[in-house]
């Protein structure tokens, strides 16, 4: 059975006018020229030091560009976004008029009205749905959560760091986040830089454990050493078990602890680790 899910955490900003795709496209990791009809495209929107601000999902009805975006940072993309408009001839507003949802475990019925496209990141993250109609929902936003923490997807704000996480660090690479063929855009010269120098030293991780957790936000700690206790990451989001944290390259096979519970890392199949690593 087809899951379906409200994500009310999730608003959508929509970009009008002819300026809309060149305008974004020097803004963004990936290729906004990619998103169309049945296609989106997953971006973020960086400092120019290269560091994540945002990320959303690109979806166009032909007419606009429409951003599935945290709503608690709608406001702050607006603003930042309007800064670079000059005379380009592009709107950016919040659309109240549509809704978001996911759906995995099989393809949704689209209603009138609504735009439907895949998951760009993972086969298995099923379909992002922007709606204007309410629709009778099959699962929870919990469900979608768990689900999305067995598959290792980030989840902006909860799992990435404004001014401090670099792309490469939160798989962006390997989830086709980031475009290396479509040209500059802001902050584009950190990512390229970690990507062709190895310069990694961390990665967010999907991790489990056999208790309940401390907040997110916790340090994660060796347990091995001496003396043990020296710091190899933090908790991000987690739910029922599972969750995500930031930690070293080389705390990856130490056995870890967060809040005194022993965290085991869960490496998915579709992230790429260094050999010394893996």
């Amino acid at each position: 059975m087809t899951h379906l899910a409200p994500l009310p955490d999730r608003a959508v900003l929509a970009l009008e006018g002819p300026d809309r795709v060149a305008f974004l496209q020097g803004l963004v990791s990936n290729d906004v020229a990619a998103a169309a009809p049945g296609r989106a495209v997953w971006a973020a929107l960086l400092s120019p030091q290269g560091k994540w601000l945002a990320d959303f999902f690109i979806l166009s009805d032909g007419a606009r560009l429409l951003l599935d975006c945290e709503r608690a940072q709608a406001p702050m993309l607006v603003q930042r976004l309007s800064r670079f408009r000059l005379r380009a001839a592009v709107t950016i507003a919040p659309c109240e008029a549509l809704a978001v949802y996911v759906a995995w475990n099989g393809s949704p019925e689209a209603p009138a009205g609504a735009l439907l496209a895949p998951d760009p990141r993972l086969p298995d993250a099923g379909w992002r749905l922007l709606s204007p109609t309410p629709l009778s929902a099959t699962a929870t936003t919990e469900d979608w959560d768990r689900h999305r923490l067995a598959l290792g997807l980030p989840d902006g704000s909860r799992d990435l760091e404004a001014d401090k996480t670099v792309l490469l660090e939160a798989g962006f690479d390997e989830l086709h986040g980031v475009s290396w063929t479509k040209g500059c855009y802001m902050g584009q010269e950190l990512t390229a830089r970690t990507r062709y120098r190895g310069l990694l030293k961390r990665r967010l991780v999907p991790v489990s454990a056999e208790a309940a957790l401390p907040p997110p936000g916790t340090p994660v700690l060796r347990a091995d050493g001496t003396p043990p206790g020296a710091e190899a990451g933090t908790l991000r989001s987690y739910r029922d078990g599972i969750g995500l944290a930031v930690l070293r390259l080389d705390a990856l096979a130490a056995p870890l602890l967060c809040g005194g519970i022993p965290l085991t890392p869960r490496i998915p199949g579709w992230m790429r680790l260094p050999e010394t690593v893996a």
